[in-house]
C-alpha cells in the first residue's frame, strides 16, 4: 500500500496555508479506498480519516467555511499529509481504528480506555481443559468468552459455570500433582479428572455443554439437562438426579443475574450514546448465552461538534479494534447510509461470521436500548457534577496561589526508598478531569554521586530528567503537557532545590509549591511553601486542604508502589543476569547443578564444564567473570 507526501508550499499562513498543502496532496491522491493523516510542522498527527475515495474525502477539507471550528484549526496547522490505500472500504475502516489507538491525534473522536477486559478461557493445550478467568493478550490455545464489564462479573459467572459443568480450574502443574480428588470436588464444583473420576469422553461432553452454553445455546443445554434428570429419576438413580438438579439451579443463577430479562437476544453488545453540555457518554451493556455480563460507561473526547451517528461509528471502530465483536450490536442512534456498510463488513472480518449493527424501534431490543440509554444519562449527570466539583476546586487553587487562570494540568513529585536503596521518584498528574493515570511517570533514580538518602539531591535529578526532555521535545504534544502548577512533597530544602533548577533551566511560568506534614507529621497540620513569600496553613476543614492533600497522597502512592516494584525485581535479581551468554535455561541449569549463584561463582572451570548446556568456552567466560583481574 502506497504512501504520498506533498511538499509543503511557502508564502502563505493561518487556514490557508493548510488548505494550500491540501489541495496539493489532492491533485496526486488516488481515487481508491483508503486512511489519510494530516500532521503538523512537528510531524505529529493530528488527525486521522478513512474514506472510500481518497481524492473526494480530502478534496472537501479545502473548504474549510464549510467544516465546523475544530476542523477549521486542524486544517490550520497541517504541515504535511500521508495516504495509505486498501483494496476496500472495510480494511480502510480497520487501520483508521487501529492508528487512532496507536497514535492519539488530538482531532480525532478519541475513545481513552485504560483498562482491558476480563474473559472465560475454556482451554485447549491439555486433553483435560480449564476454565479460567483471563485478561490481557490472548496467547493461550483455547477459546474465549465475553467481554465481561469487571472481574466480579467473571467471578460470579465462573463460580456458577463450576457448579453447572464440574470443570477443573486448577493449574496444569496442580492438575499433575494431585492424588486425590482436592475440596473443590467435595462441594461439587469439579468432577476430578486429575484422579480419573469422571473418564475422558464424559468430561469432554462436559466441555462441550459448557462450550455450547457460552456460545450461546445455553436453551439446548438446559432442556438435555432435564431430559437427563428426568431419565435419571424415572430410573430411580436419585443421587445422580440431583446433581442434575444442581446443576440446572446454577445454569438458572447465571440467567438470573440481569437488570432486563431479553426473550430472544443470546449474544449482543447494547451501546447508547447520551449528550449533555458539550460532553458524551456511551454506555455499553454485554449480554452473552442470554445473560448480562454487565456494563462499563465511557466517555470519548473531541464530540461537541459530532453528530451521534459520527461519535457511534468512531467509537465502534476503536472499540472493536482489539475485541471480537458479538453477532448482533443494539444502538440506541442510527449510523448513516455511507457508515454502516463499511462497519458491518470490517466487523464481520474481524468476528469470521456475519455481524448485525441495528437500531430496535420496538419490543424487548429497544427496551434494552432505552437501559442503556437511561445509565448513560446518569453517568454523564455524574461525571458532569464531578467536574462541576472539580471546576471549582482548580478555581480556588488558582486563587490560593495567585494563577491567573485555573491550572489545567498539575504535577505532583514525590521520591520513595529505604535508606537510600532503590530510589523511585514518581510524578502524578491531575486536571479538570481528575488523576490523568496515562500520564504518570516513574523515575529510577540513577545519578552515582547522590548519596542514600539525599532527598533533595534525588528531587533535582527527577525534576532534572522531566523538565530537561520536555525542553529538549518542542512539539505540540510536549507543549499541551507542560504543567501550571508544580507541587512538591516536602519542605523549603525540597523547594529551593526545585527553583534552582528552574532558574539554570529558564522556566519561570510554572507555579512551584512544596507541601510539608508540619507538626508532629500530621494530616490536616500541613505547610504549604512558595519561593520568597512565607510558609502558611490551610483551616482543617478547607475543601482546597482535603483536595490537595489527596493529590499529595496520589503521589506518595504511587512512588511507593514504583519503588516496591523495583525493590521486587532487584530481590529476584541474581549475579548470572549479568554474564553474556547466559539466558534463563543456562542459569536454571547452574542453579540446579551448585544450588546457588555464590556456589557457581566459586567453582572450577572443570565442574562449570559438567553442567549440561555449558560448553567449554562458556565455563571459561563464566569462570572469568568472577574473577576479572586473575
Amino acid at each position: 500500500m502506497p504512501e504520498i507526501e506533498a511538499p509543503v508550499p511557502t508564502g502563505t499562513t493561518g487556514v490557508f496555508a493548510g488548505v494550500a498543502i491540501i489541495e496539493a496532496n489532492v491533485k496526486t491522491m488516488p481515487t481508491v479506498p483508503g486512511v489519510y493523516r494530516m500532521m503538523n510542522r512537528g510531524g505529529d498527527v493530528l488527525y486521522v480519516g478513512k474514506a472510500k475515495n481518497l481524492r473526494n474525502r480530502v478534496g472537501a477539507y479545502t473548504h474549510p467555511e464549510r467544516l465546523p471550528l475544530r476542523l477549521q484549526r486542524m486544517v490550520a496547522e497541517t504541515a504535511s499529509m500521508e495516504v495509505v490505500t486498501t483494496h476496500t472500504e472495510a480494511e480502510a475502516l480497520l487501520l483508521e481504528a487501529n492508528l487512532i489507538k496507536t497514535l492519539w491525534p488530538r482531532y480525532n473522536i478519541l475513545l481513552k480506555d485504560d483498562k482491558s477486559f476480563p474473559y472465560i478461557l475454556i482451554t485447549a493445550d491439555h486433553p483435560s481443559p480449564q476454565i479460567v478467568k483471563h485478561r490481557g493478550a490472548r496467547q493461550r490455545k483455547g477459546e474465549y468468552f465475553g467481554p465481561f464489564a469487571s472481574a466480579g462479573a467473571v467471578n460470579q459467572t465462573l463460580s456458577q459455570l463450576q457448579r453447572a459443568f464440574l470443570l477443573r480450574s486448577c493449574s496444569d502443574t496442580l492438575f499433575a500433582q494431585r492424588s486425590r480428588p482436592c475440596l473443590l470436588h467435595q462441594i461439587k464444583r469439579c468432577s476430578a479428572p486429575c484422579v480419573g473420576r469422571i473418564d475422558a469422553t464424559d468430561y469432554a461432553r462436559l466441555v462441550a455443554q459448557a462450550r455450547a452454553f457460552l456460545s450461546g445455546d445455553s436453551r439446548a443445554v438446559q432442556d438435555d439437562l432435564v431430559l437427563r434428570m428426568e431419565a435419571a429419576s424415572n430410573a430411580l438413580a436419585f443421587e445422580e438426579a440431583a446433581v442434575y438438579r444442581d446443576r440446572i439451579r446454577a445454569l438458572t443463577r447465571i440467567q438470573a443475574r440481569q437488570d432486563i430479562n431479553p426473550q430472544d437476544v443470546e449474544e449482543a453488545d447494547v451501546v447508547a450514546l447520551h449528550e449533555a453540555g458539550g460532553h458524551a457518554c456511551i454506555q455499553v451493556f454485554f449480554f452473552r448465552a442470554g445473560c448480562n455480563f454487565g456494563n462499563r460507561a465511557f466517555f470519548p473526547t473531541q464530540t461537541d461538534d459530532q453528530p451521534p451517528a459520527a461519535i457511534l461509528a468512531a467509537f465502534l471502530g476503536q472499540f472493536y479494534a482489539d475485541k471480537t465483536p458479538p453477532r448482533e450490536i443494539l444502538l440506541s442512534h442510527p449510523l448513516t447510509g455511507e457508515d454502516i456498510a463499511p462497519l458491518t463488513a470490517a466487523l464481520a472480518f474481524k468476528a469470521g461470521r456475519k455481524v448485525t449493527v441495528t437500531t430496535p424501534r420496538r419490543g424487548d431490543r429497544r427496551k434494552m436500548v432505552e437501559h442503556a440509554y437511561d445509565n448513560a444519562r446518569e453517568a454523564l449527570g455524574r461525571r458532569l457534577a464531578e467536574s462541576s466539583a472539580q471546576i471549582k476546586l482548580l478555581d480556588g487553587l488558582a486563587q490560593l496561589f495567585g494563577l491567573d487562570a485555573p491550572p489545567k494540568r498539575i504535577e505532583i513529585y514525590d521520591n520513595s526508598h529505604i535508606q537510600g536503596s532503590h530510589p523511585v521518584g514518581g510524578m502524578v498528574v491531575a486536571g479538570p478531569d481528575g488523576f490523568d493515570k496515562a500520564s504518570y511517570r516513574k523515575f529510577n533514580i540513577k545519578g552515582e554521586d547522590i548519596a542514600p538518602g539525599d532527598d533533595f539531591a534525588m528531587m533535582r535529578e527527577v525534576l532534572a530528567r522531566r523538565f530537561q526532555r520536555a525542553l529538549r521535545d518542542d512539539t505540540e504534544a510536549s507543549r499541551a503537557a507542560w504543567p501550571d502548577l508544580v507541587l512538591i512533597d516536602g519542605g523549603t530544602g525540597q523547594l529551593k532545590v526545585a527553583v534552582e533548577l528552574f532558574a539554570e533551566l529558564g522556566i519561570d511560568d510554572v507555579e512551584l509549591v512544596a507541601v510539608s506534614k508540619g507538626a508532629d507529621r500530621d494530616a490536616g497540620r500541613e505547610r504549604f511553601h512558595r519561593p520568597d513569600r512565607p510558609s502558611f496553613t490551610l483551616p482543617p476543614n478547607d475543601p482546597l486542604l482535603y483536595f490537595l492533600q489527596r493529590l499529595r497522597d496520589e503521589a506518595h502512592r504511587f512512588a511507593i508502589g514504583s519503588h516496591r516494584a523495583r525493590r521486587s525485581r532487584a530481590i529476584g535479581a541474581s549475579p548470572l543476569d549479568d554474564i553474556p551468554g547466559v539466558g534463563a535455561a543456562r542459569k536454571r541449569a547452574l542453579l540446579n547443578h551448585f544450588g546457588s549463584a555464590r556456589a557457581v561463582s566459586e567453582a572450577g572451570l572443570a565442574d562449570l564444564e559438567a553442567v549440561k548446556g555449558v560448553s567449554r568456552a562458556m565455563a571459561k567466560k563464566i569462570y572469568d567473570h568472577f574473577r576479572p583481574g586473575a
